[in-house]
């Protein structure tokens, strides 16, 4: 599989000959495989990891996002995102890079989440009547 995360401004990664990924979602532990049907999934924050035939087992610290597998190809769209070759320096590098956010930033994001609920439930509503 080809895996593709990409960040609101660059492409963090993109990797090809990848043999599986497991990603955190809203519904719990999520794990892909080539011939998985093709999905859509929320993820939350918390350690996105793959093998792959050049890199062996890999980690990942991601931030909440989507993840989409069509085909042969998984795409990972989060907010921020840090690689890591082992837990315990991704945990020390997570610590000092999202444990950092600003208050004005996590006030930011609830009002954001807020407004994209709010949205949400309203259409619901509205498609419903």
């Amino acid at each position: 599989m080809r895996l593709r995360v990409l960040l609101p401004f660059r492409v963090f990664a993109d990797m090809s000959g990848v043999n599986c990924v497991v990603a955190e979602t809203t519904e719990g532990t999520f794990g892909l495989l080539p011939h998985r049907l093709d999905c859509v999934a929320a993820l939350v924050p918390g350690i996105l990891s793959y093998q792959s035939e050049v890199d062996g087992e890999a980690f990942m610290a991601v931030d909440q996002g989507v993840l989409m597998k069509v085909g042969d190809r998984v795409t990972v769209c989060v907010r921020r995102a840090i690689a890591g070759a082992d837990l315990a320096g991704l945990r020390d590098a997570v610590q000092q890079d999202y444990l950092s956010l600003s208050t004005q930033e996590q006030d930011a994001r609830d009002a954001s989440g807020k407004l994209e609920s709010g949205f949400v439930s309203r259409f619901a509503k509205l498609h419903h009547e």
